[in-house]
């Protein structure tokens, strides 16, 4: 999967992202490296769910999808 993030210089110093895809999806980081590794943990969990709170029924499933 591919996706777009919009990296900004932070007015503090560093820099902030932002997938616009995903909304509220955002992170910051002193410098380039630390952004990258924020910005995976930051789409991670944005589109990560809790199943536990999920209740299903009895004729569904749960279907995971690598795109």
């Amino acid at each position: 999967m591919k996706i777009k993030v919009i990296i900004h210089e932070a007015d503090e110093g560093g820099l902030w992202a932002e997938v616009p895809a995903i909304p509220g999806c955002m992170t910051q980081g002193e410098d380039m490296k630390e952004l990258i590794e924020n910005i995976y943990d930051a789409v991670n969990g944005c589109l990560s769910i809790d199943m536990k709170d999920i209740v299903l029924g009895d004729k569904d499933e749960v279907m995971e999808l690598a795109v």
